[in-house]
């Protein structure tokens, strides 16, 4: 189908940038109607300070074969959060995919520093921002969620639970934020599993959002200029393929298997057949286990 999710509503909290955006462009393309919400407008920027904005991410959506709606709000505030679900139930009475991928903590985690030395401050904040958020989205949209049979919840994390389990995530902050995220899937999996509906937590691998281009000083068109700084980077991904993850999930009538589970974008890339803008199917969780933590040369020959 040219549009499977042709009559479904999403909404994506955090879609301004990374992998929110590239969710929700995704979930245009599969036909969706999409609600795309945060802090950063034509009108104003977030402490980010970043040029992306929610109304890009809509008219992305939109371009892309869906309707995007862009809806600023700041997920600390319930009021507000109250406020788009209730626009959402009243422009659509329904809703079918929630995506929580507020995050806003890049700047906030000091790696490798360890929790009497870190920022107190920047720690709990990052807390508030990556959990705190996701707990009140959810309160406030899943009854909407659950006016109908099928919906879905994409809690978006970084790591799958196997790779966190026995492995710190750079600061005691992230660590705990990131891991948060997975048991949150694996709750709402068994609150919304008997009710009808699915909740994942899902993890992208090694991104390359707008941030991390940033960061090496490339572009998309040139990325690969920056594995003669990391060499394993040569396994990183578009935005658009966790996004393609998550619209396979919301068009699989079977997707139930997966309640409370923890998945990858190269996982379900094997799962549904599709792969990143340039063809391939990088396998980032993998290689990293098999690859870059067993200290080897970087080479993605079989991971992508």
């Amino acid at each position: 189908m040219t549009h499977p999710l042709k009559g479904r509503v999403a909404l994506v909290a955090g879609a301004t940038r990374g992998a929110g955006r590239g969710v929700a462009v995704e979930l245009g393309a599969a036909g969706a109607t999409v609600y795309v919400t945060g802090r950063t407008t034509r009108a104003r920027r977030s402490e980010y300070d970043r040029p992306e904005t929610i109304e890009d991410t809509a008219d992305l959506v939109t371009e892309a074969g869906g309707h995007g709606i862009a809806v600023p709000a700041d997920h600390l505030d319930p009021a507000q959060v109250r406020a788009v679900v209730e626009r959402i139930a009243a422009e659509q009475d329904r809703l079918d995919v929630l995506v929580n991928d507020i995050w806003g903590g890049e700047h906030l985690f000091e790696w490798e520093t360890p929790l009497w030395e870190h920022d107190l401050d920047n720690g709990l904040r990052l807390l508030r921002l990556a959990v705190e958020t996701h707990a009140i989205t959810s309160h406030h949209a899943l009854p909407l969620l659950l006016r109908h049979p099928g919906g879905l919840v994409v809690e978006m994390t970084d790591g799958t639970a196997e790779y966190n389990r026995d492995r710190y995530r750079n600061s005691f902050f992230y660590d705990l934020a990131k891991n948060s995220v997975l048991r949150m899937a694996f709750a709402l999996g068994h609150e919304l599993g008997p009710r009808g509906a699915t909740a994942v937590a899902l993890t992208p691998g090694w991104m390359r959002s707008e941030l991390m281009l940033d960061h090496f000083g490339v572009g998309e068109d040139n990325w690969r200029d920056a594995l003669e700084q990391v060499p394993h980077f040569a396994i990183s991904e578009t935005p658009r393929y966790v996004g393609r993850a998550v619209a396979a999930l919301a068009a699989d009538p079977d997707v139930a298997r997966f309640n409370g589970q923890s998945l990858s974008s190269g996982g379900l890339a094997r799962e549904y057949g599709f792969t990143d803008l340039d063809g391939s199917r990088p396998d980032a969780w993998r290689y990293l286990v098999e690859v870059q933590d067993a200290g080897k040369p970087a080479d993605t020959t079989g991971y992508r």
